[in-house]
């Protein structure tokens, strides 16, 4: 789809070894794993948390020109949803195609029904979408 995925915490690469050498979860990981072990990126984004030293959990989808379209921030203890994380990159590209369409909550795919954004459908998504 013409995404790179990459993973990055405060971790060390040895960590990240252990973690997909170890964990079930993770044994058929194929993205980079970046070490950010200073917390420099983890500033940029607003996820570096002073006191412990470590991220948080970030989810940031950034566009071919650099530009932050998507940002998700989680609570440690608090699991990501890939199939979530899939139908909001698929929007997001479908959008930087149509740039006058919205996708609602419930958009999946280039078959679900978009919206188009005005002050006339203020407090009427529902209705939209129904007709």
């Amino acid at each position: 789809m013409g995404a790179e995925i990459v993973t990055i915490s405060t971790d060390t690469k040895f960590t990240h070894l252990a973690w997909q050498r170890h964990e079930g979860e993770l044994s058929d990981v194929s993205y980079s794993m970046g070490a950010d072990t200073t917390g420099k990126l983890g500033r940029l984004f607003g996820v570096y948390d002073t006191t412990t030293g470590l991220t948080r959990r970030g989810t940031f989808l950034v566009d071919p020109t650099g530009r932050l379209v998507m940002a998700e921030v989680s609570a440690d203890n608090i699991g990501r949803n890939i199939d979530e994380l899939m139908r909001k990159f698929k929007a997001s590209l479908y959008v930087s195609r149509k740039t006058t369409e919205a996708c609602p909550a419930k958009w999946k795919d280039e078959e679900s029904r978009t919206l188009s954004p005005s002050a006339r459908m203020v407090g009427r998504v529902r209705e939209a979408l129904e007709s």
